[in-house]
């Protein structure tokens, strides 16, 4: 249904979704990339729908308010790899090197931003790849590819055909993290569904998982404030 603007400081891009199964008009901000969702069922206008979101300014606002600000990626910037806070330095020689305590990118620093999200990229796939085949071997199950995207409501997913996704933003996590994700994913290679038996599934294979299902659920939204452009 498009974008609309809610005036006021600062004006909020509004999403306007109609909803056949909607039962009355509700409104979301997304805690991954603050996106501001209005979703109307039948019979509603947009004007009723914008007029809701007016009477809510105060709420939007205060949540848009939490969330972490978005920092964009360049030489002196500062963002996880692995869970470690790392500063983003210039670099000698060619390519990028990980250091305890920086990233390290030579080149022109105006491209520096992009080629560390390709690095990560890169980085995330060897991470990812070792984790799933590790996890695979475990279960006696096989995966048919592994697809890498940056996803804003999933961590990651798995098809019925033995497809596995995931965000290559968990490369920024600690590694635990990283491991659970990729176990929590190859389990629904034996269950697709979120039964009892499949989290018997994943802590066979992995062990246990609640601390690092936690620190997705209190840290992640953040992973999403990093931009590469």
């Amino acid at each position: 249904m498009g974008q609309h603007i809610l005036p006021g400081n600062p004006p909020v891009e509004v999403n306007l979704k109609r909803s056949a199964r909607a039962r009355r008009i509700s409104l979301r901000v997304s805690g991954i990339d603050g996106r501001v969702t209005l979703t109307l069922p039948r019979g509603v206008s947009e004007r009723e729908a914008m007029a809701f979101a007016s009477e809510k300014a105060a709420w939007l606002r205060g949540h848009l308010d939490r969330r972490a600000p978005v920092v964009e990626v360049g030489i002196g910037a500062r963002l996880p790899v692995e869970g470690i806070e790392r500063d983003l330095r210039p670099g000698a020689g060619r390519g990028l090197r990980l250091t305890d305590e920086a990233l390290l990118v030579s080149g022109d620093p105006a491209t520096a931003g992009r080629r560390a999200g390709a690095w990560l990229k890169a980085l995330a796939r060897d991470r990812l790849a070792a984790a799933s085949d590790l996890y695979a071997q475990r279960l006696g199950r096989s995966y048919a590819r592994l697809t890498l995207r940056d996803t804003r409501s999933r961590w990651g997913s798995c098809t019925a055909d033995g497809g596995l996704m995931y965000s290559w933003r968990l490369v920024l996590a600690p590694p635990e993290v990283l491991s659970y994700v990729a176990a929590h994913e190859v389990a629904h290679l034996a269950e697709m569904n979120h039964s009892p038996a499949f989290w018997q599934a994943v802590e066979r294979i992995h062990g246990p998982y609640k601390a690092q299902r936690a620190w997705l659920r209190q840290n992640g939204a953040a992973l999403h404030a990093y931009r590469f452009d």
